[in-house]
């Protein structure tokens, strides 16, 4: 388990229901930042919405860290999350000896991979590539605008993953490390070090005012595609991705069906972003 004087906590579980939850009882108690549980296997692994998310033991790293952001402004800790998938994809790029821009992102925050007809990772990726889900990631947050915020970013990354064990129902959408890069096996407690290595430094820097804008930018996988916005109530909003606000963190969108008028879409507004088929 990696030990740094960036972590107040860090802890391995074998199995947990969720390090999520962990996590949060442990900033509920008055453990300071940054906090750390990873574990081999989760019973109750979350994503956005209320889906769940699981890995076979050891073929995932799944983890989730602690912050106190008082520090941030409360319409700003969106940048925490970002930062937080930025320090995975560097390390994913990093541990797996893949190209700037193989790991990017899907609005707001899930790890995507552009991968060829075999499966294995290419950038720059082709004018329809085929997108596959490496990781999610998942936010819970509590008394923001009080003198006790506190936030828990959860990250599940498919790691050292066959794409042969992958489930049936899931493996057109899916990818994993070991699978984007020819079936090589994957060292998770290599991973979890650079993860580490890279939080410290993007949190430190976000804690001095300065968020990796730019990096952040170049990984959108949304901007200038055809995406399915899926509205609270189910129903499907066809818009185009026009970019990303570096300050506030919504995805911009233009509608083909009002003229083309671009809006703002905030992560509470919608249920889930598709990137479309068509």
């Amino acid at each position: 388990m990696v030990t740094t004087t960036f972590l107040s906590r860090s802890e391995r579980f074998a199995r947990v229901g969720s390090t999520n939850d962990v996590v949060r009882e442990w900033l509920a108690n008055g453990q300071p930042e940054v906090c750390l549980a990873v574990a081999d296997e989760q019973s109750d692994g979350r994503g956005r919405n209320g889906r769940t998310w699981s890995a076979p033991p050891g073929a995932g790293l799944l983890l989730s860290g602690g912050f106190r952001p008082t520090w941030l402004a409360p319409e700003r800790v969106w940048q925490l999350a970002a930062t937080t998938s930025l320090a995975m994809a560097t390390a994913i790029e990093e541990e797996a000896g893949l190209e700037f821009g193989s790991v990017m992102l899907k609005w707001p925050n899930d790890l995507v991979m552009p991968v060829d007809a075999d499966g294995r990772s290419i950038v720059p990726p082709g004018p329809r590539p085929d997108i596959r889900k490496l990781a999610g990631v998942l936010g819970d947050t509590d008394g923001l605008g009080t003198a006790d915020p506190r936030v828990v970013i959860g990250i599940g990354v498919n790691a050292d993953w066959p794409a042969a064990a992958f489930p049936a129902g899931l493996a057109a959408g899916m990818t994993s490390i070991r699978a984007a890069t020819g079936d090589r096996p994957v060292d998770v407690e290599r991973l979890l070090a650079g993860f580490v290595a890279e939080l410290e430094v993007g949190i430190l820097a976000l804690q001095a005012g300065q968020f990796a804008t730019t990096d952040w930018l170049d990984r959108q996988v949304t901007i200038g595609r055809i995406l399915d916005l899926v509205l609270p109530d189910g129903t499907v909003q066809v818009v185009v991705g026009s970019g990303v606000d570096p300050l506030t963190g919504a995805l911009r969108t233009t509608n083909p069906a009002t003229g083309g008028n671009e809006q703002a879409v905030f992560v509470g507004e919608i249920r889930h972003v598709r990137l479309a088929s068509v």
